[in-house]
């Protein structure tokens, strides 16, 4: 009885097709999912976020939350804090005065949504709402603008 080898050899291309099809169809995500997109977000605005060299300036944080709020707190020596916040739903407009090196993030939002307050300062607490905040940026290339505004307009228009 004769026996063939184009069976064992189709065997073997069918069952590597299938595991290749396999592959290629659950190796590749459709997207970014929030998780992915709050985490870079945090990573790129801490990394990026240059504060103006102030001796006075003892730490600061920079973040993106969960529930799509932008914050900054700056802490001063001898306790004085600045702090600043908006919902991204209220973003209106991000633009971005510099180059890849330097440069200064301007976020607008449609009105005076963005809550500014200090603490612990001599000259009083103050409770402002703004417009505008600027937050001063380096090494910020065009891609990672991009991608940081595709990012924030992702939050900006997800629903609550």
């Amino acid at each position: 009885m004769k026996t063939s080898l184009m069976s064992p050899i189709k065997k073997t291309l069918v069952i590597t097709a299938i595991l290749a099809l396999s592959c290629l169809i659950y190796g590749f995500k459709a997207g970014i999912d929030e998780l992915q997109w709050l985490n870079w977000s945090n990573k790129c605005l801490s990394e990026s976020y240059a504060p103006v060299v102030d001796a006075k300036l003892k730490k600061w944080e920079i973040n993106l939350t969960n529930d799509h709020f932008l914050r900054l707190r700056k802490t001063y020596q001898h306790g004085r804090q600045e702090y600043f916040s908006f919902n991204l739903h209220r973003l209106n407009d991000i633009e971005y005065m510099g180059n890849d090196t330097t440069g200064t993030l301007e976020f607008t939002t449609l009105a005076d949504d963005i809550i500014v307050q200090t603490y612990e300062d001599p000259k009083g607490d103050i409770d402002s709402m703004s417009t505008v905040l600027e937050l001063p940026v380096k090494n910020m290339s065009q891609p990672r603008l991009d991608s940081l505004k595709s990012a924030l307009k992702y939050f900006k228009e997800k629903e609550l």
